[in-house]
This record gives structure tokens, C-alpha cells and sequence, in this order.
């Protein structure tokens, strides 16, 4: 196996609009569901919000030239959909459009390949109060607004994504509670992951319909790597149902045409899924350019007992809620995979990220692949001289960076890896507490310092050939 990475591998940093752009009420910028979320109490850790987040707005072209200094050649970002059409609906702000402009602008001054993500969770409050993502106009909301972005920026931007893990919108957000909008019904959640399903479909029909014919269309799933904790028919059934609602509730539709039966039986008595519409699910499959895939750790399940809590208080590593992500899986349990462990309290397993590349590689063949998430948060802090070094983190990097070669090298066609996060920021319902980024932020100044990660990497975005972990 070669320790070199492939010509024109992509190697990127990641982020997103609420967690990093702060100017929360500038330009016409009107609240989106975290906005209302975070200003909630008790719905994030400390009372924290994303007002000021690291104040990206205003820093935009000091972060470009880091990530210059670093030596990436692509950055993975997200627009702010209130920034840009406060009510999600009618005309742009083009205030709220020029910053973006402006920010492509300066990654491609500095030789940085802009790649765009039009969904990553902040969805118009105004929609929201509207019924939000279980209701099927608002698919056709994201759609229009899918194209006001595409015909203001689709001259510069070649790659689109259309959302980013629909799963944590859906499940996240109208199942459990522990995203926004918080709200807590099963059927919701299920009819959100439909609706997104056929918004995904809708945007990237109309990006089409804007974009020349260079321009480049993936969505960014965070399929999980499922596993049974025994081989008995219970655990592996369990793992079946996990599998259904974690990974082929959107698969199925988006690379298939086709919800699987097996979720439609695991969920009956919960709904007829009647929200489903006649071409629903030919809408929802659009030829894709690649695959994002986001990848932090496994899953490892079995049949619950009457230990199981039945859900609840699952460590399946998704927050703590007294309501289920999982309709329809009330008979299975979670339990904490083994080894070492990230201050998020998830397990550090590179297998699962070569088992998910070496699965999208089978069941949809010809599709190009790219990590579009992979990091991990530790305690890093500043030493007595300012700087900050992360060994966990390069260990963690160097891991699952030999997982995608051996992928690689097994047949998966990867085409890039963009690492969360380029810099510490806003960990949604964690608040500040949690640190994913390469770069460290000081958030009472905003000062920027490189972790010794950030310099591993940049040797790595250099040269395509894995450097060594350092001893010590």
C-alpha cells in the first residue's frame, strides 16, 4: 500500500455558518432555528450562542489567509440561509449574498478551491413557524433558494452540496429534541427526513438548471457504521433496523429511487408515511458528482432487555434526551464501543470510516467519494509560551488518514478529505466546550493560533504522503 495519496486528492478544512460567522443580527440577517434554539435556556451547555460565534463575518479574510498559511487547496463551508433570504422565501438580500461573494473571491485569490454547502442546519425561522422540515413546502423553499445561491455564485463555485447529515436535521431536530427546533415527535422526524430527502432532490435539479456544466453536485450524509454486539438473530436484527434509520432512509431514495420496505414495516405503526407522494422518490434521486461522507465513529447495538432503557439515555452518542432519534427501534440498545475515547465521549475506531468507503464503493458503484467531515475534540490549551500542541489529535488524524489509503487501495474511489474543523467554534447544544478545531480561538480576543495538528497537516496538504506521528 502506497503512503502517498492520489494526484489531485483534495485536501480541505470544514466549517459552518452558525458555528462560525457570528454578526448574528447585521445586513438583514434574520434568526434561524439555532438562533432560537441557543436562546432558549437550557438547550445549550452555559447558556451559549452562536451571536458572536469566532466572529468569521468580520475575520473573513484574516481565516483565508490561515488557510492559506496552512497549505490547503479546498475549504468546505455553508451558507447562512437567513443570511442570505431572511424569510426563506422571495427575493436575496444581496448584502447577505456579497459576503459570500467576497469570501469565494478571497479563496480563490489564494488558490483555494471553494466548496459549498447550502444547507448545514440553520433553517428560517420564518419556516419554522411554518411548520419546518415536516412540511413539504418547505423542500420547495430550500429549492428556490437553492437557485438564488447557484445564479449568484455558480460563475465561481464549481462544487455544490445540497445538505449536510439530513439525518441530525431530522432525527436530531423533530425526534429526540436535542437540535433545533427541539421538538420531540417521531412522526415529525421521519416526515422531516422525507421532506429532506425531496428537497435534496428538488435543489439539485434546479442547481442543475443554473449551473454550467462544469458545476459539480453531492450531498453529505453521516452514515453510520452499524454493528451488532453478538452475532445472535436478535442483535443482528437490531443492527438491520439501525441501519434502516440511520442509513438507507436516505440512501434508499437518493441512490436508488426507493424508501426500503423493511423501514416502511419497522415504522407502520407509527405512520403510512401517506406524506409520500407519487415521484417523491424519483425526485429524490439526482445523478451525484460524489458522496460526502462525515465520519467520527461507530455504532454498536443490540436487541434491548429489560436493563435497556429503550433509547434513552443511550450511549449512541447523540446527547442525552428522555426522547428517542430511532422511531420504530424502541426494542434496541446502544452501548459504548470500545477503546479510547475523544472529550465527546466517542470512540476513536478508524475501521469504521475504511468499512463505510469500502460499503458506498459496492452499493453505489462509479461514484466518486470524499470525506467531507473527520476530526476529533480534545482539551487543548495554550502552554506558557502560547502554543498549542494536540498529540491525540495527529494520532487520531494519522489513524483514520491510513484507513482512507488502505480504502483506497482496496478499490474506493476518495477524491478528497476535509478535516473538522478548521478552527475551535460553536459545538451546537456542547456550546463552547468543545474543541474540533486545528486552529485554536481564544474566545474572549478571537486570536487565532495553529495547533501542532495544523502544521502536520499543512506538511500533508503539501507533499499527499502521510507523515509520521511525532514521538511524545
Amino acid at each position: 500500500m502506497s503512503d502517498t495519496f492520489p494526484p489531485g486528492f483534495l485536501w480541505g478544512t470544514a466549517t459552518a455558518a452558525y458555528q462560525i460567522e457570528g454578526a448574528a443580527r447585521e445586513n438583514g440577517r434574520t434568526p434561524s432555528i439555532w438562533d432560537t434554539f441557543s436562546h432558549t435556556p437550557g438547550k445549550v451547555e452555559r447558556g451559549d450562542t452562536g451571536d458572536i460565534a469566532v466572529d468569521h463575518f468580520h475575520r473573513r479574510a484574516e481565516d483565508v489567509r490561515m488557510m492559506a498559511d496552512l497549505g490547503v487547496n479546498a475549504y468546505r463551508f455553508s451558507v447562512s440561509w437567513p443570511r442570505v433570504q431572511p424569510t426563506g422565501r422571495g427575493p436575496a438580500i444581496q448584502r447577505g449574498l456579497d459576503f459570500y461573494r467576497g469570501l469565494v473571491d478571497d479563496l480563490l485569490a489564494h488558490g483555494i478551491e471553494p466548496v459549498l454547502t447550502l444547507y448545514h442546519w440553520d433553517l428560517p425561522q420564518e419556516l419554522e413557524a411554518a411548520g419546518g422540515w415536516p412540511e413539504r413546502e418547505t423542500a420547495y423553499r430550500f429549492a428556490e433558494y437553492a437557485r438564488t445561491v447557484a445564479e449568484a455564485l455558480g460563475d465561481r463555485v464549481t462544487r455544490w452540496t445540497t445538505l449536510n447529515e439530513p439525518w441530525c436535521s431530522a432525527f436530531l431536530g423533530y425526534g429526540s429534541g436535542v437540535h433545533a427546533p427541539g421538538r420531540t415527535d417521531p412522526v415529525a422526524a421521519l416526515r422531516a427526513a422525507h421532506h429532506l430527502n425531496l428537497g435534496h432532490g428538488l435543489a439539485a435539479q434546479a442547481l442543475r438548471s443554473v449551473l454550467p456544466a462544469r458545476g459539480q453536485v453531492s450531498v453529505s450524509l453521516n452514515p453510520a457504521a452499524v454493528r451488532a454486539r453478538t452475532r445472535s438473530p436478535e442483535d443482528l436484527d437490531a443492527r438491520r433496523r439501525i441501519d434502516a434509520l440511520a442509513n438507507r432512509v436516505f440512501t434508499g431514495p437518493m441512490l436508488t429511487g426507493a424508501y426500503p420496505d423493511d423501514l416502511l414495516a419497522d415504522t407502520a405503526r407509527l405512520t403510512d408515511w401517506a406524506f409520500v407522494r407519487a415521484g417523491d422518490e424519483a425526485t429524490s434521486r439526482q445523478p451525484l458528482d460524489s458522496l460526502g461522507i462525515n465520519y467520527y465513529q461507530p455504532a454498536v447495538v443490540s436487541a434491548a432487555d429489560g436493563r435497556d432503557a429503550g433509547g434513552r439515555g443511550r450511549p449512541d452518542g447523540h446527547g442525552a434526551s428522555e426522547h428517542s432519534p430511532w422511531p420504530g427501534a424502541e426494542s434496541v440498545a446502544f452501548h459504548q464501543p470500545p477503546g479510547e475515547l475523544t472529550e465527546m465521549g466517542w470512540s476513536v475506531d478508524p475501521s469504521g470510516l475504511y468499512d463505510l468507503l469500502l460499503r458506498y464503493t459496492r452499493e453505489a458503484p462509479g461514484l466518486p467519494l470524499m470525506i467531507t467531515e473527520n476530526g476529533a475534540a480534545y482539551a487543548d490549551k495554550p502552554d506558557a509560551d502560547g502554543a498549542v500542541h494536540d498529540p491525540d489529535r495527529i494520532r487520531y488524524l494519522h489513524g483514520h488518514l491510513s484507513a482512507v489509503q488502505r480504502a483506497i487501495a482496496d478499490g474506493a474511489d476518495v477524491r478528497g478529505y476535509f478535516l473538522w474543523s478548521l478552527m475551535d467554534n460553536f459545538e451546537w447544544s456542547y456550546g463552547y466546550g468543545k474543541r474540533f478545531g486545528a486552529v485554536h480561538v481564544d474566545y474572549e480576543t478571537q486570536r487565532r493560533t495553529p495547533k501542532s495538528s495544523a502544521r502536520w497537516y499543512a506538511r500533508l496538504a503539501g507533499t499527499g504522503v502521510l507523515p509520521e506521528v511525532p514521538i511524545g
